[in-house]
């Protein structure tokens, strides 16, 4: 048997149709389906909708004295104040006793905080949680992203995300941004082209977060307060390590400040922007290095049609036939890049006779 209060608390839209109907009701003291089919020309079927919807919000009510005749139900206006105090009020009263029920649970439950720290201390994981499954794992970010206080440090690598992971990012970066919760985010480059990434970035930036980007990122992670970093799981591809080990958070954040101090800020990549030569270079040195489409792709966060499309225009400019072909010409160049690079500049000095005085 479900729950009752498991179930949603919703109400009706409320639309221009249905001020239109109550105006009518105001107009007229009362009405019927009838009157609302004939004033709006509407079905029998629309009028009823729209007269449901005044009756669930409680700014209808049927009239007590049934019509003798049989004709048309009559339906009398209600205040709004009394409407509300009529519709709104038991589901405030409902909220405020799950409300109360949350805190309850919660207090019963903080009282193991110690229980588990003390078993953590004795079995040698205290400061560390392994967390398998991806319900806990979304529960945990997001009661960490609740009680955020003054920082979050997010590493986004893989390329674009899903529009609807996005959507449900901005809605709990602007809770943290408005709390007064600073935000860095680092992306790859190649977020650069994903538009839905890019609309999502315009508005967490206009909020107050700033967000940038590397070609290449170390790994996915979430620091708050530079107190506790979420880490994803070696093992368990839904699951994530939980950090709170003083010395190796701030490792991991120093890690993370030395790649956002070399990022560039985010800004929507086109066909001429300078980062997307790191991106070809980048793809140059992991194909010297012999790595495959697919692992370069990874690596790179882009799609493997794309990285494929870079490797064989790189081919063409290297005039290579092959792909080991063209790893090596790409390693001989990097190499004659590196030897000029760091070859000491010829001395423009002017050679003095001996004994001329400087």
């Amino acid at each position: 048997m479900a729950d009752p209060s498991d179930t949603p608390i919703t109400f009706p839209h409320l639309s221009e149709q249905g001020i239109l109907v109550y105006q009518l009701a105001l107009r007229k003291g009362n009405l019927t389906q009838q009157l609302v089919s004939q004033e709006f020309e509407l079905d029998a079927t629309q009028a009823a909708e729209a007269v449901s919807v005044l009756l669930d919000l409680h700014l209808l009510r049927p009239k007590e004295e049934p019509q003798a005749d049989g004709s048309d139900r009559v339906f009398l206006p209600v205040p709004p104040a009394v409407a509300a105090a009529g519709r709104v009020a038991p589901v405030e009263a409902e909220l405020r006793r799950r409300l109360a029920e949350a805190e309850r649970a919660r207090a019963q439950l903080s009282v193991l905080e110690e229980v588990y720290a003390a078993g953590s201390r004795q079995s040698g994981t205290s400061g560390f949680d392994e967390i398998l499954d991806l319900p806990t794992v979304l529960d945990l970010i997001e009661w960490l992203t609740t009680t955020c206080r003054t920082e979050v440090l997010t590493a986004q690598p893989g390329g674009p995300r899903a529009p609807h992971l996005l959507e449900q990012a901005f809605a709990r970066d602007l809770a943290m941004i408005r709390r007064g919760v600073r935000m860095h985010t680092l992306y790859q480059h190649t977020a650069r082209r994903h538009a839905p990434t890019q609309e999502y970035v315009e508005r967490v930036t206009a909020a107050g977060a700033e967000v940038r980007t590397l070609t290449e990122l170390f790994g996915r992670i979430l620091v708050f307060d530079r107190e506790v970093a979420v880490l994803p799981h070696r093992v368990s591809i839904d699951g994530a390590m939980v950090v709170r080990e003083p010395s190796l958070v701030a490792y991991l954040c120093e890690v993370f400040d030395r790649a956002w101090s070399s990022a560039e800020a985010y800004t929507p990549l086109r066909q001429w922007d300078y980062v997307l030569d790191d991106v070809k270079h980048a793809v140059i040195r992991l194909l010297a290095e012999g790595m495959k489409d697919e692992m370069i792709a990874r690596r790179l966060g882009m799609s493997l049609r794309t990285c494929r499309k870079h490797v064989a225009e790189l081919m063409e400019a290297l005039g290579a036939s092959s792909r080991f072909q063209a790893g090596y010409l790409a390693r001989t160049r990097l190499d004659v890049n590196a030897s000029v690079a760091v070859a000491p500049k010829p001395s423009t000095a002017v050679a003095r006779p001996e004994g001329d005085p400087a």
